[in-house]
């Protein structure tokens, strides 16, 4: 039938672009997202997953039942790795930073990863380190390499990038997109090159390591972004901007998305929101379109300071009191034929 899917890996891709009406009130630019939460494991990194998958593929390297993939990640692009690694058959062998959330442990381990986790102090570049000692010593292991592979910006010149040109009908003022191996943000702006397209390409990175900026890196909350290096496969000639967004200013965007838009993303979502309306609140982009990537979705950064206050209230949630759960004969489950429930379903029609 040809309205189903043979695998999950053809779900990826060709995710909404949405306009955002309450969040951009400080700026006079329209801003429109593209909802990489859409992908079937939830980020932008699905995409990237297949691609390298495919490209390894097709050069020989692996085979399904045969190899072992290994890959140094900061949570998404291993999430999409051990999604397809289920999916494809192959065993996934993942190195994260041990400050990652524990939402994306689980996640990793319910794929049936191996999960192995290195020193916060040492950030991504620690589990890089590790990705490679790990594939000298295990048979048949093979490294996918997300931040040297030319694959990776590949993936969104051909997919992302024409996406979003054809949601927009190629009429696109700016683009913004966060750095973490730079793939998403120097493919698609290839492709608007290639279109003759003139828009604005901004790079985000947190403001607490800059080093895009020229700065020193440091530690910060905004997962999968601003590794502290310039990873190879970005290609800063594409870039006419650099904005500097802090965790918190990232957090409390995310934060917003879900409360005002619906939306519930991850830290770096936030990030190219909080950056896109600073773009958009310059005098000359009065009136452009402002388009931005959201990586990921929110309920994978449920355990992190972003959502203390909220965890906070919900483990503080009274309970009702049995007496309050009974109906007016002091049973707790009341037929739904009898008097009191048949008068509150006159009152409080139900829906369905």
């Amino acid at each position: 039938m040809s309205g189903i899917k043979e695998c999950i890996s053809e779900c990826i891709g060709n995710t909404p672009c949405v306009y955002l009406h309450k969040l951009p009130k400080e700026c006079k630019a329209k801003i429109a997202v593209k909802m990489e939460t859409e992908n079937p494991a939830k980020s932008v990194k699905d995409r990237l997953g297949l691609a390298m998958i495919k490209y390894a593929e097709a050069k020989g390297l692996i085979s399904p039942g045969k190899n072992t993939l290994v890959e140094a990640t900061s949570g998404n692009t291993g999430i999409g790795i051990a999604m397809l690694g289920a999916a494809l058959g192959y065993k996934v062998i993942l190195t994260m930073p041990e400050s990652m959330s524990v939402e994306r442990r689980c996640v990793l381990a319910a794929y049936g990863a191996n999960i192995v986790l290195t020193p916060e102090s040492k950030w991504i570049t620690g589990s890089i380190h590790k990705a490679h000692k790990i594939v000298a010593e295990t048979e048949g292991a093979v490294l996918i390499d997300q931040f040297k592979t030319p694959c990776n910006a590949r993936a969104h010149e051909e997919t992302t990038g024409p996406e979003i040109w054809k949601a927009t009908d190629g009429k696109l003022d700016v683009f913004v997109a966060g750095v973490g191996t730079g793939g998403t943000i120097t493919g698609c702006a290839r492709y608007f090159k290639s279109q003759g397209s003139s828009c604005k390409i901004v790079a985000v990175e947190p403001a607490e390591s800059p080093v895009l900026s020229g700065g020193k890196p440091g530690p910060h909350k905004i997962q999968g972004i601003g590794g502290g290096f310039k990873p190879d496969v970005l290609d800063t000639s594409v870039i006419d901007e650099i904005v500097q967004v802090s965790s918190d200013e990232a957090m409390a965007s995310a934060r917003r998305l879900a409360l005002e838009e619906g939306i519930f993303c991850g830290i770096s979502s936030g990030a190219s929101v909080a950056a896109a309306i600073k773009v958009g609140s310059k005098p000359e982009n009065e009136g452009k379109l402002i388009v931005c990537i959201l990586p990921s979705f929110g309920e994978r950064y449920l355990s992190t300071a972003m959502f203390d206050e909220l965890k906070s209230q919900c483990e503080a949630l009274p309970v009702c009191s049995e007496e309050e759960c009974m109906d007016s004969s002091g049973r707790h489950n009341a037929p739904a034929f009898c008097k009191e429930e048949k008068e509150i379903q006159a009152n409080h029609p139900r829906v369905g």
